[in-house]
């Protein structure tokens, strides 16, 4: 793997994804298509009153918080790089009767796609660590939202990534040195599923997002660092309260998840 050739492997990588994540316990199907809002309580909060506001969702994979969004009166527009969790995401919207768009693109071509402007944009989750540079994530969403706008972005902490896959030892950069070049066997929805894939990954140190965010004109108004997962998709975890996941060794020793918003200025 070349690292130039980033976008090509990680798009094979999240195709070959779709259809087991699709079947998996983790995003729980059945559930979703019955009406459950598959959004954490963090984000709800942290997005507030959504009805008639427009959302540009980043990276939304196959649309399950997209459409929880729609299903909650935003008019939302969905992109991710993966055409087929695009698909999958078109073939929802229609099997629901929601009105949200969906753009198959790389999140850096995002402006080349819209017309619109955004009252929110939101990412979350797993998002940035595709991506080498934040300066350029930063102005597509700044240049995505209307003035007074905001951006709300709920992110794994970046001191998780710097351990090996099971917790035991420090692997990693805190601060984006190199890019990270992987196979993985399964995948964090389905750790024993039968695929295999390849990665191409960057770590994002805190103060490199609030630079770039700052520098493209958001002015932070919210912050703050959580020592709990929302999700369970890491190795050796323990659930010590109902939808609250922790690394069983490391207990609430280190931060797990962030939160913030910004501001348009």
């Amino acid at each position: 793997m070349e690292a130039t050739n980033y976008i090509a492997v990680n798009k094979e990588t999240w195709n070959n994804k779709v259809p087991v994540h699709i079947d998996s316990n983790f995003y729980d199907m059945e559930s979703f298509l019955n009406g459950k809002n598959t959004l954490p309580d963090i984000d709800l909060e942290l997005l507030g009153d959504i009805k008639n506001k427009s959302i540009l969702h980043l990276q939304c994979h196959f649309g399950q918080d997209s459409l929880s969004l729609a299903r909650l009166g935003a008019k939302v527009t969905g992109v991710d790089l993966s055409d087929k969790a695009i698909e999958k995401a078109k073939e929802l919207n229609e099997q629901l009767q929601l009105n949200a768009t969906f753009i198959c693109c790389d999140v850096y071509e995002t402006l080349e796609h819209i017309k619109e402007k955004f009252d929110i944009v939101y990412t979350s989750y797993g998002t940035i660590g595709w991506l080498p540079d934040l300066e350029k994530w930063a102005k597509v969403i700044s240049e995505a939202l209307k003035p007074n706008g905001k951006f709300v972005f709920v992110e794994f902490h970046p001191v998780l990534w710097m351990f090996d896959d099971d917790f035991k030892e420090i692997k990693y950069h805190y601060h984006n040195e190199k890019p990270i070049l992987e196979e993985y066997t399964g995948t964090y929805a389905n750790k024993e599923a039968a695929i295999t894939t390849n990665y191409i990954g960057w770590n994002h140190s805190l103060s490199e997002v609030f630079k770039a965010l700052s520098n493209n004109g958001l002015q932070m108004e919210h912050f703050q660092e959580y020592n709990y997962s929302n999700y369970n998709c890491f190795n050796e975890t323990i659930e010590f309260k109902s939808g609250k996941f922790r690394i069983k060794h490391l207990e609430n020793k280190i931060p797990m998840m962030y939160s913030l918003v910004s501001k348009k200025l």
